[in-house]
């Protein structure tokens, strides 16, 4: 049984597509119906809506081919807006601090952001933390193990820490290595800064080159259970390729060394 084509379809498309199906249309035998030149068996079928898809995409085809010259009145001003958005700084209407823990706060900000937009975002408070890169004089890494409650396992890790109160990211990061290393460092360079998750929480991450190595005698925290060990430049890419190293600032830190300071 013949089918007619889709009622809804505009007329030029409408009628070159009926002309297509009429000489295409094969004849109907036990088991097989002609349909828009199509032969539907359970080999080969296709659907009336399959049919309005591909006509679809050919106008859709067709259409970009050649783009109308029509512009969004908004466009351009849009575009002039936009640097001067980048500019502005966002407006605190109100903020309440949620909570205040011994680690970090929440507190909830009603604000008008650059772009005009007015909402209110929750946000993790954090004073910031220091990331520190050992490398000894041998150029093997340094890496610490210890276990982390909020993964539920052992991960090896950078020596990292919080900023107390009063210190510098330097300062920070010479008693975070002889808390959790007992190493001492002659050379502590700063040489990557990122925020590890912007979308709500403030915290800063200062990653810090640590050279010029000395062992000594660590001072872990009471609740601070670490192990300590060097790895060559093949070891840690290995174990970053295979999955083994899963703390997202390790990584990061890592694989800048590798790629721009190491020698």
């Amino acid at each position: 049984m013949a089918v007619n084509g889709p009622s809804h379809l505009p007329g030029g498309d409408e009628r070159s597509f009926a002309k297509d199906a009429r000489e295409k249309r094969v004849a109907s035998t036990p088991g097989k119906t002609a349909v828009w030149g199509v032969d539907h068996t359970e080999e080969s079928k296709i659907s009336r809506y399959d049919v309005r898809r591909r006509l679809a995409r050919g106008k859709m085809k067709n259409s970009s081919a050649a783009p109308s010259r029509r512009e969004n009145p908004g466009t351009r001003a849009n575009a002039r807006s936009y640097p001067s958005a980048l500019n502005k700084k966002p407006q605190v209407l109100s903020s309440q601090t949620v909570y205040a823990g011994k680690v970090f706060g929440i507190r909830r900000d009603e604000v008008i952001e650059p772009s005009g937009v007015r909402t209110t975002r929750e946000m993790i408070t954090h004073p910031g933390s220091t990331v520190v890169l050992p490398v000894l004089p041998d150029r093997r890494i340094l890496l610490i193990r210890q276990y982390r409650h909020a993964a539920r396992q052992y991960l090896w890790e950078l020596v990292a820490g919080r900023i107390d109160k009063g210190e510098t990211p330097r300062e920070a990061a010479k008693r975070e290595l002889r808390e959790e290393t007992g190493y001492r460092a002659k050379r502590l360079k700063i040489f990557m800064e990122f925020f590890p998750t912007p979308g709500f929480l403030e915290e800063k991450m200062y990653l810090l080159l640590a050279e010029g190595l000395t062992p000594g005698k660590a001072e872990p925290e009471d609740d601070e259970k670490i192990i300590a060990r060097p790895y060559t430049r093949k070891q840690v890419e290995q174990m970053i390729r295979k999955g083994k190293l899963q703390d997202a600032k390790t990584i990061a830190g890592v694989l800048y060394y590798l790629r721009f300071l190491a020698r």
